[in-house]
């Protein structure tokens, strides 16, 4: 990054649609990492796998933490994609964060450069936080709100909770671009992470079907190698190990062409999610620190 803030935007960004192959990390902030914890992992992100991105999960409602994200994404030269989170528990809280976040973003002089997008999050339409019509208002809403800093905004979001609810176009008409969660381990036809690409291609190929040629991005993105509370499968012949999950990676980056010839200039994907501690089994370090397999895909080809 330069020594001094820009003044201006212009020419900063390279354009979304020279963007596919592998983007980044998602990676979970509920730890309310420390600044120093921040800068280790984001240098260990953007230095030892070429990752471009981080892409928030989960939420500390710490004051100042965004700040801190930002200074380590700057010192680090990634981009953020960051995250206004609902929860899983209902209620309005995601609109204090919501608010705090615009406002973080529109004061702090560095957050525009390196905050690539807002989503709205994770899984509104499948969670059933909002009915789609007031979701994208929202989406519209905060569009106005950061346009003076020219941050897009999007949902975060799986095809079969815009499938569910008739297709939410109209949140699909509102959003920048589509940051679509691409987790075939919970099909009700899933097996292993090698032959997943009929699970991915046709949640993509919807997306292309009625996304209108926006950029797309697989945000939320992965397959476990161990199951838990909460990731359990739907098939019986779903396999759930770390051979699987490397595979499934492997998968992706064997379709790295596939990828860069979708619309939009080409699809983008992250890895859900950067450690074991921070979603058991789907990180690609252990709990203990150390890469569960070999980890380096393509970011062109």
């Amino acid at each position: 990054m330069p020594s001094n803030v820009p003044d201006s935007l212009d020419n900063w960004w390279c354009p979304m649609d020279t963007e596919y192959a592998f983007m980044g990390f998602s990676y979970e902030v509920t730890a309310c990492q420390s600044p120093s914890q921040l800068n280790a992992e984001f240098a260990d992100i953007r230095n030892n796998f070429n990752s471009r991105y981080v892409r928030l999960y989960g939420v500390c409602d710490n004051d100042g933490f965004y700040d801190d994200i930002v200074d380590a994404a700057w010192n680090n030269g990634l981009g953020v994609h960051a995250l206004i989170w609902f929860g899983f528990t209902g209620g309005n809280q995601w609109e204090t964060r919501r608010d705090s976040l615009i406002n973080m973003l529109t004061t702090n002089p560095k957050a525009k450069f390196v905050t690539r997008g807002v989503q709205f999050g994770s899984e509104p339409l499948f969670d059933n936080v909002l009915p789609h019509s007031e979701l994208a208002s929202q989406v519209l809403s905060a569009k106005a709100r950061l346009a003076g800093v020219q941050i897009p905004v999007t949902v975060s979001e799986l095809a079969y909770g815009y499938q569910e609810r008739g297709g939410a176009q109209d949140v699909l008409d509102a959003i920048d671009y589509i940051n679509i969660h691409m987790l075939p381990f919970f099909s009700s036809a899933a097996t292993t992470g090698a032959h997943a690409w009929p699970l991915v291609e046709s949640d993509m190929n919807w997306f292309i079907k009625h996304g209108n040629g926006k950029k797309m991005y697989f945000d939320e993105n992965g397959w476990p190698s161990v199951t838990s509370q909460g990731v359990q499968p739907n098939s019986r012949h779903a396999v759930a190990s770390v051979w699987s999950e490397h595979q499934y990676f492997e998968l992706l980056d064997n379709h790295c062409e596939d990828f860069k010839n979708a619309p939009g200039g080409g699809i983008g994907w992250f890895a859900h999610i950067y450690s074991d501690n921070q979603e058991p089994g789907y990180g690609i370090y252990n709990v203990n620190g150390v890469t569960k397999f070999n980890f380096h895909p393509r970011t062109s080809c």
